[in-house]
């Protein structure tokens, strides 16, 4: 069985996501968002996660990282998403973004996988 590992990304008063890793592997991101009797979830998973594995994945996200949150929730929904990362986008300026912007390129700059 996988051994996964969360690392968060951000955390709001009612939300938190965080990338999902199996050893030193980015395997996915999980954005979790809290309401008063529910949990929903939205799971990105590369394609090289199986089915089951996928369910297994889905059940450590419950138990360590939903079951675990005040207040305690009495349904968790997950929607699924599984393909290959694009990139991450950011409009954060930097000097670099400053010269590609110079060079014609927008302020959405990508850094692929």
């Amino acid at each position: 069985m996988p051994e996964y590992r969360f690392e968060r990304e951000c955390r709001t008063a009612y939300s938190e996501a965080y990338t999902i890793l199996d050893d030193e592997e980015t395997i996915g991101h999980i954005d979790l968002h809290f309401t008063t009797s529910a949990v929903y979830g939205t799971l990105s998973v590369t394609e090289a996660v199986a089915g089951e594995e996928i369910h297994q994945l889905i059940g450590t996200i419950d138990e360590d990282l939903v079951m675990s949150a005040d207040p305690y929730r009495t349904n968790f929904i997950v929607h699924v998403y599984q393909g290959r990362e694009v990139g991450v986008f950011s409009d954060v300026d930097s000097e670099e973004e400053e010269d590609e912007e110079e060079q014609g390129q927008g302020p959405w700059n990508g850094h692929g996988p």
